[in-house]
């Protein structure tokens, strides 16, 4: 994996003072080119280093948050903000334990699945698609720009997919548990997509947000959208928001 994000600071433009004149005009393309590459470079890097700490302290009752929950397919515009967006990703697969202990259970603790953040209207954070990074409780950017609709079309057209404020995609990297349990491995994995959502969707219920999971959706598309290497496969799309 690449670097994380870091808030960089205001870069001074390239000076060209005490060049000579005969190569100033010859330098200036060249010049404005690098800047740009290096423009987009900066773009592609961009994430959160560092996500709001989850608050382990609740005063919702489990027992009601069992009650209450329900699937939701209708959003409102209201976005989310970063801090509840850093606590579905950690409900779902945050670190628990210096071990590395997760909170849903993995066979073997050999933890094969990813979170890909698809971000429309997040408070405090860009547009975008980002991958979340458990152990530094981070995001990484894999692509900037907003990718909800193109989310609803590999999907097979729910459209209103693309009116959460967050989508989270859920994929898994299988070979991290066949590679111990065999085939019979594929079986865990599966189990565990099942483990990370109702831990984020029941975590959703709990700070006012509603959710859904989504298991109908084009595998090629969306795995090409999110530019999952070959050993890496998406299994559940999760949109999230304020239920309308």
């Amino acid at each position: 994996m690449g670097p994380l994000l870091k808030h960089h600071g205001d870069r001074s433009e390239p000076r060209l003072a005490g060049t000579r004149s005969r190569l100033r005009c010859p330098l200036l393309p060249f010049v404005a080119i690098l800047a740009l590459f290096t423009a987009e470079s900066c773009m592609a890097d961009q994430g959160i280093d560092s996500l709001p700490e989850p608050a382990i302290a609740s005063d919702r009752c489990l027992n009601a948050i069992l009650q209450n929950r329900r699937t939701t397919r209708a959003f409102s515009p209201q976005p989310v903000s970063l801090a509840e967006v850093a606590q579905l990703l950690w409900a779902a697969q945050g670190i628990t334990s210096p071990e590395g202990y997760r909170t849903a259970p993995s066979a073997g603790a050999l933890y094969p699945l990813e979170l890909h953040l698809v971000a429309g209207d997040v408070e405090g954070l860009p547009a975008g698609h980002y991958r979340y990074q458990p152990r530094l409780h981070a995001l990484k950017a894999a692509d900037l720009g907003d990718n909800r609709q193109l989310i609803a079309k590999a999907a097979l057209h729910q459209d209103w997919i693309a009116q959460a404020p967050v989508v989270v995609v859920v994929s898994a990297i299988a070979s991290r548990t066949t590679g111990k349990y065999g085939q019979r491995g594929l079986r865990y994995v599966h189990m565990e997509v099942g483990h990370a959502s109702q831990n984020l969707l029941l975590q959703a219920v709990a700070l006012g947000l509603g959710g859904a999971v989504v298991g109908a959706f084009d595998d090629t598309a969306l795995k090409d959208l999110l530019r999952l290497p070959g050993d890496e496969h998406p299994l559940a799309i999760l949109p999230v928001g304020h239920p309308r």
